[in-house]
């Protein structure tokens, strides 16, 4: 039997938006973010391939394999038009999901996303997949976040649950090691982000240490940048306001028209 992607349904209303975690978390991660939502909205967190209830899932470990699973899943959800909203690797799915079928994105929020620059922090991702215990968590997490920031503890028992899983650890490790291979991660190329019309808002802490927030600068014009003052990678855990208030600012936003070629222009 071909296992499926898990995913934690919540609310009802006309809009819905998709939520994807970053490495080595779950959909309970989102919580606090649903909580702050308003009302009239349906929100659908994943289990990403390879983590907590999804991790089974054929194929699991690169976002490629992540989106086309999402995408399919909505699909035979019968859902035709969705708000993306991804972290770090969820992020990086998010943007994969917009290139490959934009007509279904209302609008892509992107947290401190993976894939748009070379660099990332291997040792400490390398590390925090091997985390097992609550101790050895809670410090990679807060190795992760701001300065001023403290891993909540019902995080850190909600990862620390996970992990007991058999078979998760070791699949953690596995994508950590192909996702940092040569202290390098994949990128997107800006050219390929260039033709996204839907609104698109990037988040990022400017204290991150695991993906730098200046790989924010080489981005499209047209792609709003909005930084977390003393933030660190871990957004949803720290400003969980922030980034509910950002989804509800890009949702609100209009998308930009491409200008027509010369070819469609003179016909």
């Amino acid at each position: 039997m071909v296992s499926s992607l898990y995913v934690a349904e919540r609310g009802a209303g006309p809009k819905t938006v998709v939520l994807l975690h970053g490495f080595g978390s779950c959909h309970d991660i989102w919580r606090e973010v649903t909580s702050a939502l308003a009302p009239g909205i349906r929100t659908l967190a994943y289990d990403l391939p390879g983590h907590g209830l999804s991790l089974d899932f054929p194929g699991s470990g690169p976002a490629r394999t992540a989106a086309r699973a999402v995408l399919a899943d909505l699909t035979a959800r019968g859902v035709t038009r969705a708000h993306l909203v991804g972290h770090s690797m969820g992020g990086a799915v998010a943007a994969l999901m917009a290139l490959a079928e934009p007509e279904r994105v209302g609008s892509l929020t992107l947290l401190a996303p993976g894939g748009f620059g070379p660099e990332i922090n291997g040792p400490l991702l390398r590390r925090y997949a091997a985390a097992t215990d609550r101790r050895a968590i809670r410090a990679c997490l807060a190795a992760m976040s701001g300065p001023q920031s403290a891993p909540p503890e019902r995080i850190v028992g909600v990862l620390t649950e996970m992990r007991r899983r058999p078979g998760q650890l070791r699949k953690l490790v596995e994508i950590a090691a192909v996702m940092t291979r040569d202290e390098r991660q994949g990128v997107i190329p800006t050219e390929q982000l260039s033709t996204l019309t839907m609104p698109v808002m990037v988040v990022w802490g400017t204290d991150d240490p695991v993906l730098p927030f200046v790989q924010a600068d080489s981005l499209p014009a047209h792609f709003h940048v909005h930084h977390v003052l003393d933030a660190g990678h871990m957004l949803i855990e720290e400003a969980p306001g922030v980034v509910a208030q950002a989804l509800h600012r890009n949702m609100a936003r209009r998308g930009r028209r491409l200008r027509p070629t010369l070819d469609a222009a003179a016909s």
